[in-house]
């Protein structure tokens, strides 16, 4: 990816970080502006799901593990990034936020906490940094046919459960990386600068139905 954008002429850096290493994450935002300058845009995309089978079977550390990736990483990259930003009066936070933001996940309670609580964070992100010309806003993806998500497609004792969220997708089908890659360009931009705290839906229609 850094080779195919510096070929386009444009500036590019790559940095492998553990969102979970918290000691690092500070180094990461100030390596990023030496090498590019200040920080326009961050996307918290870093996820994981670990599916527990519910609260009575689920360990601590799969909790510890789910709620520091998702939600104590978006807080410290939005926390570090958000300074850069606010240094120059603008900048764009887009986190990840999930349909488990607002449905009961039964299997996997710690990711159902995590995502939740992103879009609460988004919220209050949103109110603060607007005095510094930042928009905080969340996309909330349906069902997008990653790798995280193979089992669901395409076990075959998960056969049923494809079924069930085709038949609840109006779209009726699964959704690609791109169509959530579309939602966040469009956040990004300035088209976007008078929406902040929105959390977004690209779900082909499962939220409504």
């Amino acid at each position: 990816m850094v080779a195919e954008v510096r070929a386009l002429g444009v500036p590019a850096l790559a940095v492998r970080l553990d969102v979970t290493a918290r000691e690092t994450l500070s180094g990461a935002i100030d390596a990023v502006e030496s090498a590019l300058g200040g920080i326009d845009i961050l996307v918290n995309n870093a996820g994981v799901a670990i599916v527990t089978g519910g609260i009575l079977h689920e360990s601590p550390e799969a909790w510890d593990t789910t709620i520091a990736t998702h939600l104590d990483a978006t807080f410290l990259m939005s926390k570090y990034a958000a300074a850069s930003m606010a240094r120059r009066k603008r900048g764009k936070i887009i986190n990840l936020a999930s349909m488990y933001s607002y449905f009961g996940a039964g299997l996997l309670p710690s990711y159902g906490a995590a995502k939740g609580g992103i879009v609460q964070l988004t919220k209050a992100m949103a109110v603060e940094l607007a005095p510094h010309q930042i928009q905080v806003n969340a996309i909330a993806p349906g069902w997008i046919a990653t790798e995280m998500t193979a089992l669901a497609r395409e076990h075959p004792d998960y056969a049923e459960f494809n079924r069930m969220i085709l038949a609840r997708t109006p779209a009726a089908r699964w959704g690609e990386a791109d169509e959530i890659a579309g939602a966040a360009v469009f956040l990004a931009s300035a088209s976007a600068d008078f929406i902040t705290g929105v959390t977004l839906p690209v779900d082909g229609g499962y939220s409504i139905c």
